[in-house]
């Protein structure tokens, strides 16, 4: 008899990969499909990756590309006897613009490619340490002014020069591309204020400025021709700007910010009020494009063909972070003014103590309405004594001259400051011919002794020396420049300089002409 087996044979089980009816055969599909959606993500995600590389490779290049169009000037011609670093609390930046003929400005500016560099523009911009506030001061080629000891290229330095047109300190040295250094120590000497960048835009990278950013709106008071550019000519000429609003680039651009005659009095006061309303004018450009990196990059490219900086913006990535750190700053809060003036015959001197005052408030981080914009609050610092009071003194009718006769940056203006408080009529301030006095000294011509006795009551401890020269003279020592000085800071600029100030976002077509 046979036996059979009562159990039902199973039928074989399904494996992966094989296919087949069932449930076996989905789970095998979605498998496929999650392999061939990783070997997409992955090439996704290599291509991204890939980009990214070619990407900042291609900022990499370009950074490299901006590093090597920037010129620096030699840092070794910058004066040994600067204010020191941090007394201000903000930030102060020199714009000079050259009319270098260099390099191929001659074909933009005219005149012989080997002619001496000058200065044809220049004000300090001070960025207050908040970052919202800017104040740019313009200080007129023409100003007379000390120049301290410049570096020839040579390597000798040259004596202090007093009461010499301010753009000469750009000349020193007779070079084609001019001495930006001494120009800087200049503007230190003037202001007080540690100046922590030069920047030098010649005619090339300002034109080519105007061109990257599309044109820059401009407006004229009245018909420019051609023989107000250029008043050697024995003609008018033809119509170069017509009456009113217009759009302006590369020789256009540079034309209208050159025009000094057929406009006001045809001084160079009148040319910086248009100056100030052409910068601003660009800055609202550049604003409204936005300020971002990829905007930024064509902007410098321009800008760096025919830039010169100070060695602490050689780079550009130095010179984009600085950029980028003003983003914050509104154009209501961007300002510019004029150091405080007054015509000396053909030359233009500067107004003390109002310069004095513009200069303290903006190293005390005070803007044109008296805010403190240092991003602190404001009082009188802890520790600080006031001045040693002095007896009343009357000084009306005394003429006096004030010499620095220290390193101490600014002293003849505050001992001008002192004097004109107390009645005395300063006709000038300089720096002594040398600066190594220790105690203030008061000199005096014939017959002039009770005069100078009286000017020596406003400086405690002073001495009196007598002289064969006419007139009466302070020579300010390190005892004066250490006595304490009041802790109150101005709360505001000048009302003098506030009054013709100009805000970034002002009508175009204001305040364009002097005279």
């Amino acid at each position: 008899m046979t036996v059979t087996n009562s159990r039902t044979t199973a039928p074989p089980r399904h494996r992966a990969g094989q296919g087949g009816p069932g449930e076996g055969g989905a789970r095998s599909a979605a498998r496929e499909r999650r392999r061939r959606r990783g070997r997409r993500i992955r090439f996704a995600l290599a291509f991204v990756l890939s980009l990214l590389v070619l990407a900042l490779a291609g900022a990499g290049w370009l950074y490299l590309k901006l590093d090597g169009n920037i010129n620096t000037f030699d840092s070794g011609g910058l004066s040994d006897n600067r204010p020191k670093a941090g007394s201000s609390k903000g930030e102060n930046v020199l714009v000079i613009g050259s009319d270098t003929r260099t390099g191929g400005n001659d074909r933009l500016g005219g005149g012989n490619k080997d002619d001496v560099g000058r200065s044809d523009t220049a004000f300090l911009l001070h960025i207050y340490a908040d970052h919202k506030h800017a104040l740019a001061v313009s200080i007129p080629r023409d100003t007379l002014v000390t120049i301290p000891p410049c570096k020839l290229p040579d390597g000798t330095w040259t004596k202090t020069r007093t009461d010499t047109m301010f753009n000469a300190a750009y000349s020193v040295g007779e070079t084609a591309k001019g001495n930006p250094a001494c120009t800087q120590n200049t503007v230190e000497q003037l202001t007080g204020l540690r100046v922590d960048h030069t920047v030098v835009v010649d005619f090339k990278g300002f034109a080519s400025l105007t061109s990257v950013v599309g044109g820059v709106k401009v407006c004229l008071p009245n018909d420019v021709y051609e023989n107000d550019l250029n008043p050697n000519r024995t003609t008018r000429g033809k119509l170069l700007f017509k009456k009113g609003e217009q759009t302006v680039s590369g020789q256009k651009a540079l034309d209208y910010v050159r025009i000094r005659h057929g406009i006001g009095d045809g001084s160079d006061i009148g040319r910086i009020k248009r100056q100030q309303a052409f910068v601003a004018s660009l800055l609202k450009e550049v604003k409204s494009n936005g300020l971002t990196p990829t905007r930024l990059l064509p902007l410098a490219d321009a800008a760096t063909k025919s830039l010169t900086v100070d060695p602490g913006l050689g780079s550009a990535d130095k010179l984009m972070s600085f950029a980028m750190s003003l983003k914050d700053i509104d154009l209501h809060n961007t300002k510019f003014v004029t150091v405080p003036w007054r015509y000396d015959g053909s030359r233009v001197a500067v107004v003390q103590p109002d310069a004095d005052d513009l200069f303290a408030a903006l190293k005390a981080d005070h803007t044109i309405d008296g805010k403190n914009a240092s991003g602190k609050k404001s009082g009188a610092k802890a520790g600080a004594s006031p001045s040693p009071s002095a007896s009343p003194v009357s000084g009306t009718g005394i003429d006096v001259t004030v010499y620095n006769g220290t390193t101490v940056g600014g002293l003849a203006a505050r001992g001008a400051a002192t004097l004109t408080s107390d009645g005395f009529t300063v006709t000038g301030t300089a720096t002594a011919s040398t600066q190594d006095h220790t105690t203030t000294l008061v000199e005096y011509g014939a017959g002039e002794q009770a005069a100078a006795e009286t000017v020596a009551k406003a400086f405690p401890g002073a001495q009196l020396q007598s002289v064969t020269r006419a007139g009466i003279s302070v020579v300010l020592g390190q005892s004066y420049a250490n006595t304490p000085t009041a802790t109150a800071s101005p709360t505001a600029v000048p009302s003098s300089v506030a009054a013709g100030a100009r805000s970034a976002d002002d009508n175009l077509c204001s305040n364009l002409t002097y005279g």
